[in-house]
Order: structure tokens, then C-alpha cells, then sequence
């Protein structure tokens, strides 16, 4: 069963509580839908910008101008990293990079920053469709990264510590620095180092 769901919202729904795989992700078919409404707000914001954007942008007052700059390079810088994620999970299900790979920091999402920022002051007066544009590609980047999120979850199960192992660390920290023993085992890591003679 897969661990995701998608709602006529195009919220992503998480089924349970486990990881899910990326051939979970790709079975799902919500890898198909996130691709190509990903692409196509790409290709809708270029056309948009270079054309009639540009246009209405030419008419804005001094404030509006300014965040019509701020607010279309973080829509295009959004784009750019939710484009660049897609294309790498896609390269990972058709062989061509691993998962350690696409996991890597060099793929890792890298605008959450820029993404989460309030809009620039004088927003509210830009054109409808830029606002429209915005809001899609802030709802497509939240939804990319909380799959980043869930797919990276996959990795090895790390078990937790034992309860009493700090209270171990501090008894031997104690004979360690109070009594100078070498435990045995651990004569590196805990015991004194002896001078050696010249």
C-alpha cells in the first residue's frame, strides 16, 4: 500500500506513519502530478515574465516595482530548485543516479529560506496573475519539500541509546580523571597516555 495520498487540493497526505520508498512515491502516480504541474508552472511563469509581466511591470509605482523584483526573482528561484528536485528523483527511478546520490547536499533543497520569507512590502498591489503565480509555486515548494522530507526518511534505523549510557560516561569520566585506570578494551580511548622513555 502506498504511503501517499492526494487530494483534489493537491496537499499531499501522508497514508501512515512509516517511510515510503521512491518506487512507493512513483506507484502512487503523485510523482507524475507533482512533475508535470511542476513543469507547467515553469513554463507558465517564463512566458508570463518575459511578456506580459514585463509589460505591467513598466506601470507600477516606485514600491510595487520593488517587490515586483523581489517577489518574481524568489518565484523563479522556487521553480528552479522544485524543477531541479524533480528531475533528480526522476533520474533516480530511471538508474541514471543513486539514492545516496540525490540525497547528497548538492541536491538538497536550498531555498527553504528565501521560500518561507514574508512578501515584500507593496505586494498586495502587484498584477493577479504574478500573485497567482506566487501563491501555486509557494504551495507546489511546500509540498516538494515535505516529500523530500518523507523520501530522506528512508535511510538505516539508528537505535537509541542505552538509558544508562551516560550515566555510564560519567563513572568512567570520574575514574578516568580521579583514579587514572585503564579500562580494559578501552586503553586509547579512556586510559592515561604514558611518556615513553627517551
Amino acid at each position: 500500500m502506498s504511503g501517499f495520498e492526494n487530494r483534489d487540493s493537491g496537499d499531499v497526505v501522508f497514508a501512515s506513519a512509516e517511510c515510503v520508498s521512491l518506487s512507493d512515491f512513483m506507484a502512487s502516480g503523485l510523482f507524475q502530478r507533482t512533475y508535470t504541474e511542476g513543469m507547467q508552472l515553469v513554463e507558465e511563469t517564463s512566458a508570463y515574465l518575459d511578456g506580459p509581466g514585463r509589460e505591467a511591470a513598466r506601470g507600477l509605482p516606485r514600491e510595487a516595482s520593488l517587490a515586483y523584483a523581489g517577489e518574481s526573482m524568489r518565484l523563479t528561484t522556487r521553480l528552479m530548485q522544485v524543477a531541479s528536485w524533480l528531475l533528480v528523483r526522476k533520474a533516480v527511478h530511471e538508474g541514471e543516479l543513486t539514492m545516496e546520490e540525490a540525497n547528497s547536499e548538492k541536491y538538497r533543497l536550498a531555498t527553504k529560506e528565501i521560500a518561507r520569507q514574508p512578501r515584500f512590502e507593496g505586494a498586495e498591489a502587484l498584477p493577479e496573475r504574478l500573485q497567482e503565480l506566487i501563491a501555486r509555486s509557494e504551495r507546489l515548494y511546500a509540498r516538494v519539500e515535505r516529500l523530500d522530507t518523507r523520501l530522506r526518511m528512508t535511510g538505516p534505523v539508528v537505535p537509541p541509546p542505552h538509558p544508562l549510557a551516560e550515566s555510564f560516561l560519567r563513572v568512567e569520566a570520574f575514574f578516568r580523571e580521579h583514579l587514572a585506570i585503564d579500562f580494559p578494551g578501552h586503553r586509547r580511548e579512556f586510559g592515561r597516555r604514558k611518556n615513553r622513555p627517551e
